[in-house]
């Protein structure tokens, strides 16, 4: 997996100017981080359970915006023995809200080179629509494999036949799309898909495991080989999340577990020392998590080139 960022045929010159993907090996394990884009949100969708004040102070302190903030949005390749796994799909196409910077993934997994076709499993961390958008842009079923697997907790699956929103704090027209994104996506998909209760384990080395929290079926994957380690965590963690864990975000169904199962893998990868990727983190989204009296600090790993 190379690091050259591609040039599209007949074009003279870089596709893009900041590279949208980054290598890491995790023993035997081949790890491809790829940049979906970024989603601009209100700054209030980052701790919605807190004072305006400290939201503000906390975004000074980060040389932040006020108004609103870019998330980006990750998603992995993983190469483990004879399986090329994508783990989560991006946002595919702007659901009339506004995103037109994301839903890139299609285009830069050509430009990785990687071919569709070649994708033996896909694992979802859970159904929102950006992480299962990228499976609906039209063309794309056609080109994958007609005995793909879809990794998915069956909580998850369940949720979404009657999804409550009584608890989040999203925009205006987010969960209606939320909601249709998901609902076409289990009818599209429902022949692969290959649900899972607590634990899976998707290819040596990889296993995904559900959290919930987020979601109901929410999930990370846990990649291990040799002595090295690495988790994705999905929506689990978000930039504020290391400082404040306790900070609700708006896109928590449960945003009580959520701080719950937060606290608890930050816990975790702060004591194993295991690097850390998660889809809203800034990319290419990994480094390490250590402790810091009652919260964390995140620390990202140095680009190795």
């Amino acid at each position: 997996m190379s690091l050259d960022i591609s040039s599209r045929p007949g074009r003279t010159g870089p596709e893009e100017l900041v590279p949208s993907r980054y290598a890491v090996k995790v023993g035997e394990i081949d790890v491809l981080v790829i940049s979906d884009g970024v989603l601009p949100l209100p700054t209030k969708m980052l701790g919605h359970n807190v004072d305006a004040t400290e939201r503000a102070s906390w975004l000074n302190e980060m040389f932040l915006p006020q108004d609103a903030f870019d998330w980006s949005l990750n998603v992995v390749v993983v190469h483990s023995g004879d399986q090329t796994i994508l783990v989560d799909a991006g946002l595919g196409l702007d659901p009339n809200l506004n995103l037109p910077r994301a839903g890139q993934l299609v285009k830069r997994l050509a430009a990785a080179g990687i071919d569709l076709a070649s994708v033996t499993d896909v694992v979802l961390t859970h159904m929102h629509m950006d992480h299962v958008g990228g499976l609906l842009v039209e063309g794309v079923k056609d080109r994958l494999r007609p005995d793909l697997r879809i990794h998915v907790a069956a909580a998850e699956v369940k949720f979404w036949e009657a999804p409550d929103f009584t608890q989040v704090n999203m925009p205006e027209g987010f969960p209606d799309a939320l909601r249709a994104t998901a609902k076409r996506f289990a009818q599209e998909y429902r022949s692969h898909l290959r649900l899972f209760e607590e634990e899976h384990e998707v290819a040596p080395g990889v296993i995904v495991r559900r959290t919930g929290g987020h979601t109901p079926g929410h999930s990370v994957v846990r990649l291990a080989s040799g002595s090295d380690r690495l988790t994705f965590a999905g929506d689990a963690v978000f930039t504020v999340g290391f400082d404040h864990p306790d900070w609700h975000n708006g896109f928590e169904h449960d945003p009580e577990e959520a701080a719950r199962v937060r606290i608890r893998l930050l816990t975790e990868l702060a004591g194993t020392g295991e690097q850390l990727v998660a889809t809203h983190l800034p990319f290419p989204s990994v480094g390490r998590v250590a402790a810091e009296g009652d919260t964390f600090r995140w620390v990202p790993a140095f680009w190795d080139y």
